[in-house]
């Protein structure tokens, strides 16, 4: 009998070997033209020694930008959602707030970011831009699972707004925290390569439009996989760290 988890990891290895298969053949017969390349023409071309270096100082700028912008959002939206739980008086004007940052494009804040703090600031701009909204509601959500009848007896017992919130709200809170952090990372990466769309020096999203305007295929197409491979790669680190919390505050 296949256990769920052997299942999951065959369906996992067979749709990948499934993808990979076509992505080859449409670049092969050159179904789609000539924009799209065999995955073995990209493999060469990312791989080569020649490119190794320039691909992996992109990769490394862009996730620099990344990973401070995807600090200070969560910074920030973390903030907002203990400020709405210790002042009810500001939970709707915050959640309000979020909603509206929310439905903005990040790529309409794009042209704003870069005028007004810099080519070089506006990656790490648009990351933090992409990350506030998940974690505030990731935290705002979480903060609502604490059990009612549990911050009433710890209020009973003399516990103040500041004990229930370190000893009961934030625990109970914590898978729903970790699923914010696990789906803000790949938000983050998108914000930092949209970014660098605007004029950054250097990173993954100034390889993307380089391949782009010179409509040099294996380079837009090496880029693109190497931010996919990366996404994904912490995307499934979060993804573990959620399943060690849940298994740990559930």
């Amino acid at each position: 009998m296949i256990n769920a988890r052997t299942a999951q990891i065959f369906y996992l290895g067979f749709g990948t070997i499934l993808f990979l298969g076509l992505w080859q053949a449409i670049g092969y017969y050159k179904l789609a033209g000539t924009a799209w390349p065999p995955l073995t023409d990209v493999l060469a071309y990312a791989l080569s020694p020649l490119h190794r270096v320039l691909f992996v100082n992109a990769l490394l700028a862009t996730l620099k930008s990344a990973g401070l912008g995807y600090v200070i959002g969560a910074a920030i939206g973390i903030a907002l959602a203990l400020v709405g739980n210790l002042v009810p008086a500001l939970r709707k004007g915050a959640d309000r707030a979020n909603a509206w940052i929310h439905a903005i494009p990040m790529i309409a804040v794009g042209p704003i970011f870069m005028l007004l703090l810099g080519i070089g600031a506006a990656p790490v701009a648009m990351a933090a831009f992409g990350v506030v909204f998940i974690f505030y509601v990731a935290v705002t959500s979480g903060f609502a699972l604490a059990s009612k009848s549990h911050a009433d007896v710890m209020t009973v017992l003399g516990a103040g707004r500041y004990a229930r919130l370190v000893h009961l709200t934030i625990p109970a809170a914590m898978p729903a925290i970790v699923t914010g952090i696990k789906l803000a990372l790949p938000r983050a990466g998108l914000g930092a390569i949209l970014g660098e769309w605007f004029g950054a020096s250097r990173g993954i999203g100034v390889l993307m439009v380089t391949g782009m305007q010179e409509f040099q295929m294996p380079l837009l197409w090496s880029a693109s996989l190497l931010m996919a491979l990366s996404s994904l790669l912490f995307f499934g680190l979060g993804s573990a760290l959620e399943r060690f919390v849940e298994g740990r505050f559930r």
